[in-house]
């Protein structure tokens, strides 16, 4: 019986964990290719500054998760990516938090891309 209960709540945590977050789109890295030039989003990397050196997309700007996002335009829409879109979750939350209205997660990261 403690089996079971064990299992049901893994499955909650990482059902809880994937699903999406009020107000902010997902999109994929599909998705991403199509719009990665549009001068009016601001593009975010949240990985370390180590995974961005070793591997990046020019139009994104580092700044790792934790960092201060309130130098951010408001006017804009934010796209946010990490490596497998764990951690740009988490700042999309943080964006939303200080009052940021267009943000937008990229769902499997650099991985994906």
């Amino acid at each position: 019986m403690e089996t079971v209960i064990l299992i049901v709540v893994i499955v909650a945590f990482v059902a809880w964990r994937t699903m999406p977050i009020k107000g902010i789109n997902n999109i994929s890295t599909a998705q991403l290719k199509t719009i990665i030039n549009d001068k009016d989003k601001v593009f975010v990397d949240v990985r370390t500054p180590g995974e961005y050196k070793a591997r990046n997309a020019k139009q994104f700007k580092n700044i790792p998760l934790g960092s201060d996002f309130t130098k951010l335009p408001m006017d804009k829409e934010i796209v946010v990516i990490c490596q497998s879109g764990m951690r740009s979750k988490q700042a999309c939350k943080q964006l939303k938090k200080l009052g940021y209205e267009k943000v937008t997660n990229v769902r499997g990261g650099m991985s994906a891309y």
